[in-house]
Formats: structure tokens, sequence, C-alpha cells
């Protein structure tokens, strides 16, 4: 796990309610696949326990348009990075079979993205998105 990271990119384009949605839902897909990254619960002085975090931080970045966020989407998979995904279509859906369907009925090119996550080396999701700047 060391030498990891993890990196969120979001369309600049959406509205606050979107990127809020889209980081929780991608932020998700990370915390289900990679059980090892789950932190331990957390304690207060009353003695009462609350849910953990991830144990790395994530770090979020702005695509200023679609091709940005697809360039970045081609750099992950051409670095065999671990990658979600999260296209326009999602935000009219309901269901997670809605979401299935509508993500199967397009290719990887024809994907309208709207945010991606990455994850793994360092190095490796550094070059993937090489060029984009932090989200303010």
């Amino acid at each position: 796990m060391h030498g990891n990271k993890i990196a969120i990119v979001l369309r600049d384009d959406l509205k606050s309610w979107q990127k809020l949605n889209v980081t929780a839902f991608l932020a998700s897909a990370i915390a289900i696949e990679f059980p090892e990254l789950h932190g331990r619960h957390l304690i207060t002085a009353s003695g009462n326990t609350y849910l953990p975090f991830l144990k790395q931080p994530m770090l979020i970045y702005k695509a200023v348009d679609g091709e940005q966020i697809k360039r970045a989407f081609n750099r992950a998979k051409e670095r065999e990075l671990q990658i979600g995904i999260y296209s326009e279509p999602l935000f009219s859906t309901m269901t997670e079979e809605d979401n299935l369907k509508e993500t199967a009925n397009h290719t990887d090119d024809e994907q309208d993205l709207v945010g991606i996550i990455v994850y793994g080396e360092n190095k490796k999701v550094n070059k993937a998105l090489d060029g984009l700047k932090f989200h303010d």
C-alpha cells in the first residue's frame, strides 16, 4: 500500500451537487474494492464509536472539459491503474440496475465521463494525471 495514491478527477463544469455526488460514489468504489485501505473505527473520549475512513487521503483534480478527463482516463488505462468511472447519464438513473445497463450500452470511448477515480503506484498516477490541476 505504501507508495500508492488515490486521485479523483472531476469535470469542472459540473454543478456543485454533482461534483459532491460523483466524488462520494467514486470514493465508495475504492472503499469497496480495496478493504486493505480501510482504517479503524474512530472512538471519542465519550466512548462512542464512529465509522472509519480510508487510510489514504484522496487528491481531487479538475478537468476543464471532457477531452481532458478522457485523456486522463486513457493514460490511466495505459498504465494499468485501477479505475472507477462516472458518466453523465448516471445523473438520470435511479437504481444500480439502471447504472449497469447505461454503462454497458457504451464502449470506453463512448462514455461521457464526468468523473474518474484512479488508484495505484504514485508515479503511475502522477503520469496519468499529468497536466491536471488540483480542484479549487
